[in-house]
């Protein structure tokens, strides 16, 4: 059974920096994607990231520049370096597994069939 843990998730001041870590478990590691989501209060789940499995990244363009998501092979773990970060980064981040194909420019929450149990990432003024 594959089983996703997100790690690394706290309180910072805005203007810090995090890193969440997501070991997976289970599973085909190399043959999925991964990929990163948030979710505030009343707010509908978003995605963060992805890493395709060519390598191939994408980011919402609320974090691009601020964010870098990667992922180690050999220890089947992807990873989410947040810079920079803003109070309206706060929410709830969730790691999840899932097969897109490459290339491919619409990403769905349909895709993942794996997910995280989430890491809480607040972030004061």
């Amino acid at each position: 059974q594959v089983h996703l843990e997100e790690s690394g998730g706290g309180s910072v001041q805005a203007g810090g920096s995090l890193k969440l870590s997501c070991g997976i478990s289970g599973g085909y590691f190399f043959s999925c994607g991964m990929g990163w989501y948030r979710q505030a209060p009343g707010v509908e789940r978003e995605l963060v990231s992805y890493i395709f499995t060519d390598g191939t990244i994408k980011y919402a363009d609320s974090v691009k520049g601020r964010f870098t998501i990667s992922r180690d092979n050999a220890k089947n773990t992807v990873y989410l370096q947040m810079n920079s970060l803003k109070t309206e980064d706060t929410a709830e981040y969730y790691c999840a597994s899932g097969y897109v194909p490459n290339g491919r420019r619409y990403i769905s929450r349909a895709d993942f069939g794996y997910w995280g149990q989430g890491t809480q990432v607040t972030v004061s003024s």
